[in-house]
């Protein structure tokens, strides 16, 4: 039984750091993606066998989904995007729209289910159900899960993506630990995300454009 923490620990620190950090460092772009995937698949597996854990349980909390809180998400994002860009990028400001029209609506589509799924499975109930009981909770935990999601972003090597996906970060773990709906983290994550591209922060968030510093 004791050496069962220490098999946890190291199993958080190997998804939630190392991999991070490899991703960023040492891997190059074309394969950022693929490996994304790969430890993604991994965390789905070890949900799996997580003592406890139900997929049954993640369609619970569909009331909590409200119209108020998904605009509010979506304005704040749109706000933030826009006065981003209008400093930095304004060449990019509702680019896909508008020059990519078919492209937007894939992101539309399949953003939801190829993205946002993979990475709430493993940032919210993995890490909160299979090894949140030797982590922080309350609002220290809230945060210490905004900053490792933030982490998982370090391959885009840009302060405003690591800023913009902590805070995101903290909105989906209120939803889904404070709230206890996986829908309603879900829905927000994918809100913003679709919102961040329509705008054009999809130039902040594309691996072809990343530089590393070193």
């Amino acid at each position: 039984m004791s050496a069962l923490p220490s098999v946890r620990g190291a199993e958080f620190l190997c998804l939630y750091v190392l991999a991070p950090l490899i991703m960023a460092v040492a891997l190059p772009p074309g394969v950022l993606f693929p490996a994304l995937f790969a430890v993604s698949a991994l965390g789905m597996i070890l949900l799996h066998f997580t003592a406890g854990f139900r997929w049954r349980d993640l369609v619970g909390g569909m009331a909590e989904i409200r119209l108020s809180v998904i605009l509010v998400t979506a304005a704040l994002t749109s706000a933030a995007s826009l006065l981003i860009l209008a400093q930095s990028r304004p060449d990019a400001l509702f680019s896909l729209p508008r020059f990519r029209p078919g492209l937007m609506v894939m992101i539309t589509l399949l953003y939801p289910v190829l993205s946002v799924l993979p990475q709430e499975l493993v940032y919210r109930p993995l890490y909160f159900r299979r090894y949140g009981h030797f982590l922080p909770s309350g609002s220290r935990g809230l945060m210490l899960n905004a900053a490792l999601f933030s982490l998982a972003h370090l391959m885009y090597w840009s302060a405003l993506v690591a800023a913009m996906t902590f805070l995101g970060g903290l909105i989906f773990a209120w939803a889904y630990e404070t709230r206890r709906s996986f829908p309603l983290a879900m829905v927000l994550h994918s809100v913003a995300g679709i919102v961040l591209f329509a705008v054009g922060m999809g130039a902040y968030f594309y691996s072809g454009n990343v530089t590393r510093p070193f």
